[in-house]
């Protein structure tokens, strides 16, 4: 009975509006799917970014070092390259270029075949007043539902 991993990254949704999703698998070497199994990741400051070949790499993601590795384990904040179709990283570059868009991981997870996941997204970055309506409406409902709940 394996438990399942979750790895979010919640300012994201907060910090970006989301325009398109993606789910794109991720290389990793030995003990890092290990630490990952752990629930000892962080993809909270991360990003992902083209190289001049075209392929997308996460930077900054954090995996901790495995506590039972030796002298093989990982550097925890290298990059680490995604895995999508070709057709895909195309039009997710050319976003990236035209627009000016950013990539950001939203959720680190393992699939039911054990293998390491990252669902990335095509995000705009919101600017102040946008924030600032997102946190009002987030008080707003708040308030409904508590008013809600004592006519019950």
């Amino acid at each position: 009975m394996q438990k399942t991993i979750n790895i979010q990254n919640k300012k994201a949704r907060f910090l970006y509006e989301i325009l398109d999703k993606y789910t794109a698998g991720i290389v990793l070497t030995g003990t890092e799917i290990k630490s990952i199994r752990n629930s000892k990741a962080s993809i909270a400051e991360s990003f992902c970014e083209f190289n001049e070949k075209g392929e997308l790499f996460v930077i900054n993601a954090t995996i901790e070092e495995y506590a039972f590795g030796n002298y093989y384990n990982h550097r925890p904040k290298a990059e680490r390259k995604l895995l999508l179709n070709k057709k895909e990283l195309k039009k997710l570059n050319k976003e990236v270029q035209n627009t000016g868009l950013t990539i950001i991981p939203l959720r680190l997870f393992i699939n039911e075949k054990g293998f390491a996941k990252l669902d990335i997204a095509l995000a705009k970055g919101k600017k102040l007043y946008d924030k600032r309506e997102t946190i009002k409406d987030r008080d707003n409902k708040r308030d409904l539902d508590r008013i809600k709940k004592t006519y019950k």
